[in-house]
C-alpha cells in the first residue's frame, strides 16, 4: 500500500482558529503552520483559489515545515473559469475589465499573465519536494464535452511538469455510462482524478468514488454530509461532524486506492470549527490500524 498522507482543506480557517485547537502562544502565522504540520502530515491551500498565492509565502511554508510534508495548493479561480472579483488579482492586473472577469473569462494575455504567476508562486514548493499537487477544481457547470475536453487539455499543457489533480462538480463526469471515458480521459492527460464524499441524493451529489488514474498521486476530499451542497453559504454547504462510523465505512475504498497508488491524499473539507482536523486525526488513526 502506498503512503497515505491525511489533512484538512485549510490550516488558517477563521473558525478553526477560533476553536481553540492551537494552543496558545501557536495562534500566529508561523505558530499555527508548525502547529499544524506536527500533527497531520498533508494540507490544501484553499487561499489559492481566492487569490493568487505569493513566491514570498510558498518559501515561508517550505521554511516552517518538516521534509515530507506536503501542500496541495488550489488553483487561482480565473484558472478554473470561476467568477473572480478584480479585487483578487494583483494590483497592477486590476485594469482588466471586471465585466468578463465576474463570469470567469479574462483575455488571452491577462490568462498568459495569471498562469505565469500562479506557477512562480508555487516555484519554492516545488523545488523543495513540498508540492503535493495543484488542485484545479471546475465549477458544477463545466460539463463533459468537447469544450470542456479542451479545456483540460489546455490546463494540462499549461502545467506540463507539475502533479496535477482535477476534481469536477458537474455530477455527468462520474455518471455509470460516462465514468470509464472520464478516466480514460484523465489518465491521458497525466491527471489525478479527485474522489469526493458528501451527501447522496441530492441533484448535485457526486458518487462517493476514489478513482486513481495517476499512479503517482490519488486524491480524495471529504466535504461533509449537508443535505445544503450545491445552494447556501459556504458553511452550511460544508458544516458536518463526521462520526467515526461514518469514516470507518471509507476505510476499505481508501485503502483500495492507497493499494493502486504510490501517494494517497485524503483531506477534510468539512470547515466548522475544528471539526476537520478532528475527521482527518480520527481518519488516520482508523487507516493505521492493522487490517483484519
Amino acid at each position: 500500500m502506498g503512503d497515505v498522507l491525511v489533512g484538512a482543506c485549510s490550516w488558517t480557517d477563521r473558525q478553526l482558529v477560533a476553536s481553540g485547537w492551537y494552543p496558545r502562544g501557536r495562534r500566529d502565522a508561523e505558530g499555527r503552520l508548525r502547529h499544524y504540520a506536527a500533527r497531520l502530515p498533508v494540507v490544501e491551500v484553499d487561499s489559492g483559489y481566492y487569490a493568487l498565492p505569493s513566491r514570498r509565502n510558498s518559501e515561508l511554508w517550505v521554511e516552517r515545515t518538516p521534509d515530507g510534508f506536503r501542500f496541495d495548493v488550489k488553483a487561482f479561480s480565473l484558472l478554473t473559469g470561476h467568477p473572480t472579483r478584480p479585487e483578487a488579482l494583483p494590483a497592477d492586473l486590476r485594469t482588466a475589465d471586471p465585466g468578463p472577469l465576474r463570469r470567469g473569462r479574462a483575455s488571452a494575455g491577462l490568462l498568459d499573465e495569471v498562469w505565469g504567476r500562479f506557477a512562480e508562486a508555487v516555484g519554492p514548493l516545488r523545488k523543495a519536494g513540498r508540492l503535493g499537487t495543484v488542485l484545479f477544481q471546475f465549477p458544477p457547470w463545466f460539463a463533459p464535452g468537447p469544450f470542456a475536453e479542451a479545456a483540460l487539455e489546455t490546463c494540462a499543457r499549461r502545467t506540463e511538469g507539475w502533479p496535477l489533480a482535477v476534481e469536477f462538480r458537474h455530477p455527468g463526469w462520474w455518471e455509470p455510462e460516462r465514468a470509464e471515458a472520464t478516466h480514460a480521459l484523465l489518465s491521458a492527460l497525466g491527471a489525478s482524478a479527485v474522489g469526493t464524499d458528501m451527501a447522496q441524493d441530492l441533484p448535485a451529489s457526486l458518487p462517493a468514488i476514489a478513482p486513481v488514474t495517476r499512479p503517482a498521486l490519488a486524491v480524495v476530499r471529504f466535504h461533509g454530509r449537508s443535505t445544503a451542497w450545491g445552494r447556501g453559504g459556504k458553511e452550511d454547504r460544508f458544516r458536518h461532524d463526521y462520526d467515526v462510523a461514518e469514516l470507518a465505512a471509507r476505510v476499505p475504498r481508501l485503502r483500495r486506492a492507497a493499494r493502486q497508488s504510490e501517494e494517497l491524499h485524503v483531506l477534510f473539507n468539512n470547515c466548522c470549527g475544528d471539526a476537520a482536523v478532528r475527521a482527518a486525526e480520527t481518519m488516520r488513526g482508523l487507516l493505521t490500524r492493522p487490517c483484519r
